[in-house]
């Protein structure tokens, strides 16, 4: 196929407009970035539509492709760096279809629920960390977009397996907290008063469990938070007032494949 040079080709435009999320909306696709994006889309037995690929990274990577070929479009540099979001990009891009996302249907035995999770970075973070915990199903009440690249790049693959369910606000996340509850889920929130929450680990994790986290400056929505039938506390030292949402969770999530697995608290 013949190499695409110029940034005014129309291809390029298509493209970035897949950085907004009107652009995702109106053609139905995401953008992945980069070979480890690639590498982790094929390794979970999905397609992308569309490849762009520099003469360069063709020459490195171009085994990956496999029978893929009929979907690689040859850019060169300037225009996948139109394309790309990052500042140095790799060499390679892909289309994927937004529908093609796992969606959480039900509720899964293990639930992580967002109200407004604002940063793109934080979000991709624990979305990686709730995969490697076990996590069943994300639940986001509005927030940052889990299909926008900054999300997908941070999430290193995860938000490709992860099955999700977004609604712009918190009114459905109410109403799916309130069916978790009804079907012998607990709720669990966190808070910083000790006074008021036990410590993470006298929770039994293994029960059916939704674990709530809340926006990074506002933390949980008092309705929220009221919902919860249990609360629990990271302890930690008082020369700093709260934990950044993404490191709070990961003690969190785990502790569950902790007990599961019976290991014990370490030395």
């Amino acid at each position: 196929m013949e190499l695409i040079t110029s940034r005014r080709n129309p291809l390029v435009g298509r493209l970035r407009a897949l950085h907004q999320s009107k652009g995702r909306r109106e053609q139905g696709l995401l953008l992945l970035e980069g070979t480890h994006q690639l590498q982790e889309l094929l390794r979970l037995g999905l397609s992308p539509e569309q490849l762009l690929a520099t003469p360069a990274w063709l020459e490195r990577h171009g085994s990956l492709l496999g029978d893929l070929n009929e979907r690689l479009q040859p850019v060169g540099e300037t225009v996948l760096a139109a394309v790309a979001t990052t500042e140095t990009p790799d060499g390679v891009v892909a289309t994927f279809k937004r529908d093609a996302l796992p969606k959480a249907h039900g509720i899964g035995s293990f639930v992580l629920a967002l109200d407004q999770l604002q940063d793109p970075g934080n979000l991709g973070t624990l979305m990686r960390t709730a995969l490697a915990a076990g996590v069943n199903d994300l639940w986001l009440g509005g927030g940052a977009d889990p299909c926008q690249p900054k999300v997908l790049r941070a999430s290193a693959g995860a938000a490709l397996a992860l099955p999700h369910w977004r609604d712009p606000d918190r009114t459905g996340l109410v109403a799916r907290l309130a069916e978790a509850a009804a079907a012998g889920h607990q709720l669990v929130a966190t808070l910083v008063d000790p006074d008021r929450a036990i410590p993470y680990w006298e929770l039994d994790w293994t029960r059916p469990t939704v674990l709530l986290l809340g926006n990074e400056g506002a933390g949980l929505h008092p309705e929220l938070a009221a919902l919860a039938s249990h609360r629990v506390t990271i302890p930690h030292s008082p020369a700093v007032e709260s934990l950044n949402v993404g490191v709070a969770a990961a003690p969190l999530l785990l502790e569950r494949w902790r007990q599961q697995h019976n290991l014990g608290l370490g030395g």
